[in-house]
């Protein structure tokens, strides 16, 4: 019900009161409520209006027209859906149609506010102004921003200055945007971020390129991350920070120091303004440890640090944040021979250390762990002298000897060829097996080969030294056939002992195969012709054996015929001859 038509009603209902009927003007109020122009409402139009009803479902308002608009009630409840208006207020409201005819009008006010907003939205794109906005969710292609009424579209394209790696973490945060577009026919609005920053870091950069100069502490954001440094965004104007200037210690990829977006205080190193090019720094803000570094670190110093990394030829240890000495492999270790550093220690473990050397120049600490303890091998060298009887565990068997453990860490080598005087052994495993305990002597202890070599066959005398007297030259001996080869005979003349019959002193005739005239295990007979206990060689000989043996029949038997001559003739001489000389022949052949 308008005021026009209240007022009718009170005339009608208080026409006896005469003093009240002469206040007003009955007429004059009828002529403004049937006139067409009535409060200058039209279509399309913004008008204010006031709330003269709030029930559950609708707002009444009223814009002097000849009857109340009715709203929506959602059109006045914020977003917890608690109503925004009371009786009495004052709004403003988009006239949809009326009807002159019935006394109705269709009021709107979500579009009214949209109309003003609109209005707004020209006038912050005529005049390259802001405006604030949410981002609400993502849509394909971009985002959808609430502008505090109307939904516009951002393009993914125009979110920021470099790709988002992730879009979702953008969604629900304010920013600031440049209106690109708008069409209120279809309520479109296209809005962009990057230009807004583009226009910002320009002026940023002419503003740092006035400014910065080398040796200044400036401040930036890290923007991207690269194996050989970081870039950092100074504000308009992007400086390197390579991973060489990150930290005074080593490093093995920027990740482990900053990640993205981080705040950092650098130093400029280098400012080429021509090409816009800036070389930071960081480590450049704290003095450099390695300075005096062999007064804090001299030789012989222990210490104690942090194992940081390990590599194939030894382990890196840091003795304060940016020192990092070197332990070699060949220095982790008195006794174990080491494949790789893991076997002693890991990343992360703290070690003694000893300092070997420090190279100032070119930063380099070379460290020692073995030298925290003695040097096992000393001891070694003057608990066990060369000569030292000792007993000791087999711990392992190779093709050329056994080990045998001395020490902790400390194993003895038995050679294979120290093992026998005469036996030849093939392979160890023959005799031994691991865990055996054997009794050796110690032949040698080299401590800085690391060497210790014992023999089993030292315990007892060299049984060939007693071969130049047992077997002398130009004796004879039997023995067995041991072994035949193209180049002759092997004889054991006694256990141990072999003597060899070269295939030239088998016999007159030429020997191509031994083994065509003789066996292994058949006895025979021979001549001493050479003997050697240094060179452990006994030289044999059957062919010199029968010659001595030839001379001598025919001294016998001229010694029998001188005894008995009368009972002989000339004849029975030349044939004895004959028979002899063939017998003789016929013994060689065999």
């Amino acid at each position: 019900m308008t005021n026009a038509t209240q007022s009718m009603e009170k005339t009608v209902t208080h026409g006896g009161d005469a003093d009240f009927a002469e206040n007003i003007d009955f007429a004059s109020a009828l002529d403004n409520y049937l006139n067409e122009d009535f409060g200058a409402i039209e279509d399309g139009n913004i008008v204010s209006g006031e709330v003269v009803k709030i029930d559950t479902d609708h707002v009444l308002v009223d814009v002097n027209f000849k009857s109340e608009g009715q709203l929506p009630i959602g059109e006045f409840t914020d977003s917890n859906g608690n109503v925004t208006v009371k009786v009495g207020d004052k709004v403003d409201v988009f006239v949809v149609r009326k009807d002159e005819v019935e006394g109705t009008i269709v009021l709107s006010r979500e579009r009214a506010q949209r109309m003003k907003l609109f209005d707004k939205l020209e006038d912050v794109q005529e005049g390259d102004k802001t405006i604030s906005g949410r981002i609400m969710r993502r849509v394909k292609g971009g985002y959808t921003v609430d502008l505090g009424g109307v939904e516009a579209f951002l393009p993914g394209s125009h979110v920021d200055l470099r790709p988002v790696p992730d879009m979702d973490a953008l969604v629900g945060k304010d920013y600031e945007f440049r209106v690109l577009k708008i069409n209120r026919r279809r309520s479109n609005v296209i809005v962009s971020r990057r230009v807004l920053l583009e226009e910002q870091r320009e002026h940023m950069r002419k503003e740092l390129l006035e400014t910065l100069s080398e040796g200044q502490v400036v401040t930036g954001k890290v923007k991207n991350i690269t194996e050989y440094g970081v870039f950092v965004d100074l504000g308009g104007l992007d400086g390197l920070l390579h991973i060489t200037d990150m930290s005074w210690r080593r490093i093995r990829h920027p990740k482990e120091m900053v990640g993205l977006g981080d705040e950092l205080e650098l130093k400029v190193l280098s400012f080429d303004k021509d090409n816009k090019k800036v070389s930071l720094g960081l480590k450049q803000l704290v003095p450099d440890p390695w300075e005096d570094i062999t007064k804090k670190y001299p030789e012989g110093a222990r210490l104690k640090g942090r194992v940081t990394n390990l590599v194939d030829y030894g382990s890196f240890v840091e003795l304060e944040p940016g020192v990092e000495g070197l332990v070699h492999i060949s220095e982790m270790s008195w006794t174990r021979k080491l494949r790789h550093p893991s076997q002693m220690v890991h990343p992360g473990d703290e070690v003694e250390v000893v300092v070997l050397g420090v190279d100032p120049d070119k930063k380099r600490i070379s460290l020692g762990m073995k030298q925290i303890k003695p040097n096992p091998w000393d001891l070694v060298a003057e608990k066990y002298p060369e000569g030292t009887i000792l007993e000791g565990t087999i711990k392992n068997i190779t093709e050329f000897g056994l080990f045998i453990g001395i020490e902790d860490g400390i194993d003895g080598l038995i050679h294979v060829s120290d093992i026998s005087w005469t036996k030849k052994i093939r392979h160890p495993g023959e005799m031994y097996k691991v865990s055996d305990t054997v009794q050796a002597k110690v032949l040698t202890v080299d401590k800085e080969n690391e060497k210790f070599t014992l023999g089993v066959k030292q315990l007892n005398e060299d049984p060939w030294n007693e071969v130049p007297g047992k077997y002398p030259v130009g004796a004879t001996v039997k023995g067995i056939v041991t072994n035949i080869t193209d180049f002759g005979l092997f004889v054991e003349v006694e256990e141990g002992i072999e003597g060899l019959v070269h295939v030239s002193e088998i016999s007159h005739k030429k020997v191509k195969n031994p083994a065509e005239l003789f066996k292994e295990g058949v006895e025979i007979e021979a001549k001493v012709i050479h003997v050697s206990a240094d060179e452990r060689r006994l030289g044999l000989s059957i062919k010199q054996l029968k010659e001595e043996e030839e001379r001598k029949k025919p001294r016998e038997f001229r010694t029998t015929s001188g005894a008995d001559t009368g009972g002989s003739t000339l004849g029975d001489l030349i044939k004895q001859k004959l028979e002899d000389a063939n017998a003789e022949s016929s013994g060689d052949e065999g």
